[in-house]
C-alpha cells in the first residue's frame, strides 16, 4: 500500500490532506468537493471504511472498492484501564501484527502516547519493546488512527500527543512528520503539544529539525531526548546502540538542534534503582546538560516483569530533583500512570504474544 493519492491502486486514505484528497477525487473523475466530503468523515466523524462514508455516491463507493482503496483504520484487539483510567490499547494492522497506544486522561487534558514502529531494534536494556525485537515501521495512517482510537475510546478530544509508544520515531521520521502534520491541520493538535522521544540517532536531529521547516513550515514540537545515564561508559550498559553515538556527540547536535528551531531540548532521565539514581549520578547530569535551554524529566522505572531493575523510592528520586535544582537544571518528576496495569510500552503486546 502507499499513502500516494495520485495513480496506482491500494490508496490509503487517512493520513492525507484536503489538498491530497481533493487531487485524489479529481483524478478519478468526481468533483473537488468530494474530497473534502472524504476529509470530513475521516477526520471529524471517524469513518472506518469506504461504505461508512455514505455521502459518497453507491457507484463511487464501489469503484473505490474495485481501486483497492482503503481508509486505512486499525482494529481493537485488547483494551486495559487502570485504576487512574490510563487505558492502553492494543490495536491490530492489516498484515497481522499488533501494535499499543496509550490514553493518559486527566482533568484538563487527554495525551495520547503513540508507537513509531512495531518493536524497536534500538535495544534499550529496561524497555519491554525491545525484549520483542523489531518487525517494521508504521505508515502515517498507522500512526494517525492510534489517535482517532483513544477519541472514541474516551469519547473526548485529544488534546496533546507524545512519540513515546513502541519504536524509535527518527528511524521512521517520514511518517512521523506526516503524522505531526495531520494532527495539526486536520485533527487541530498544535506542534507545541506534540513532542518527539528518541534515544538518539546519528546525524538525525539537524536532519529533523531541517525537515520540519521544509515540510511543516516550522519545527515548534518538543524534542525530548532520553539519556538515563549521566556519562557514557554507563549509558552504553542501558543502550547498546550508544556505543555509536557518544553522549557528548549527541549533546552537540542537542545544542544545535536548540540554536536551528528556538525550542528547549527536554531530557528524559528513568531513574532505576541502585543504578544511576545516585546523587553523584545527579551531579554529573547537571555537568552535562548544564548551560543551554533545557529541561529534565525524572521517571520512576515502570517495573517490568522478568527483569531485575528496580523502581527507586519516591525520596531518592526526589533527592536527585533537588541536586539538579541546586545546580541550576530545570526538572520535573513525571507521575506514573497506569502502573497496576503494566502500562510501560511494549508490556501489553508482549503479553499478548505469550497468551497466543
Amino acid at each position: 500500500m502507499n499513502n500516494s493519492p495520485l495513480g496506482g491502486d491500494n490508496v490509503v486514505l487517512l493520513g492525507l490532506s484536503v489538498n491530497q484528497l481533493e487531487a485524489f477525487a479529481v483524478e478519478l473523475g468526481q468533483p473537488a468537493f468530494r474530497g473534502r466530503q472524504i476529509h470530513d468523515w475521516l477526520y471529524s466523524k471517524g469513518a472506518r471504511n469506504i461504505d461508512a462514508i455514505t455521502v459518497l455516491p453507491k457507484v463511487w463507493r464501489r469503484y473505490l472498492h474495485e481501486r483497492g482503496v482503503i481508509v486505512g483504520r486499525l482494529q481493537e484487539i485488547k483494551r486495559v484501564v487502570a485504576s487512574d483510567e490510563t487505558t492502553k490499547l492494543l490495536l491490530g494492522t492489516t498484515d497481522g501484527d499488533n501494535l499499543e497506544t496509550v490514553a493518559i486522561p486527566t482533568e484538563h487534558r487527554l495525551t495520547v502516547c503513540v508507537s513509531s514502529q512495531i518493536g524497536c531494534a534500538m535495544g534499550c536494556q529496561f524497555c519491554a519493546t525491545g525484549k520483542g525485537g523489531f518487525q517494521r515501521s508504521l505508515a502515517t495512517n498507522e500512526i494517525v488512527d492510534q489517535v482517532l482510537s483513544v477519541r472514541e475510546v474516551m469519547a473526548r478530544r485529544p488534546s496533546h500527543v507524545v512519540f513515546m509508544g513502541m519504536g524509535e520515531p527518527l528511524m521512521n521520521s517520514d511518517a512521523v512528520l506526516s503524522a505531526i502534520r495531520c494532527f495539526n491541520n486536520d485533527l487541530g493538535i498544535g506542534q507545541r503539544r506534540i513532542t518527539v522521544s528518541t534515544v538518539g540517532v546519528p546525524n538525525s536531529l539537524h536532519q529533523l529539525a531541517e525537515r520540519a521547516i521544509e515540510r511543516l513550515g516550522r519545527a515548534q514540537f518538543t524534542l525530548a531526548v532520553s539519556l538515563h545515564a549521566p556519562n557514557q561508559k554507563l549509558r552504553e550498559k542501558l543502550i547498546p546502540t550508544a556505543r555509536a553515538y557518544p553522549i557528548n556527540s549527541l549533546l552537540q547536535d542537542c545544542r544545535y538542534y536548540v540554536s536551528l528551531t528556538g525550542r528547549r531540548v527536554s531530557f528524559e532521565y528513568i531513574l532505576l534503582g541502585e543504578l544511576n539514581d545516585q546523587l553523584e549520578h545527579a551531579e554529573q547530569l547537571a555537568d552535562l546538560v548544564g548551560g543551554f535551554q533545557s529541561h529534565v524529566n525524572l521517571i520512576a522505572y515502570n517495573p517490568i516483569e522478568g527483569e531485575l531493575f528496580k523502581r527507586p523510592s519516591f525520596n531518592r528520586v526526589k533527592a536527585f530533583q533537588n541536586v539538579l535544582e541546586t545546580r541550576g537544571v530545570a526538572a520535573s518528576i513525571r507521575v506514573s500512570r497506569g502502573l497496576d496495569q503494566s502500562a510501560a510500552c511494549g508490556q501489553l503486546r508482549r503479553q499478548h504474544a505469550d497468551t497466543c
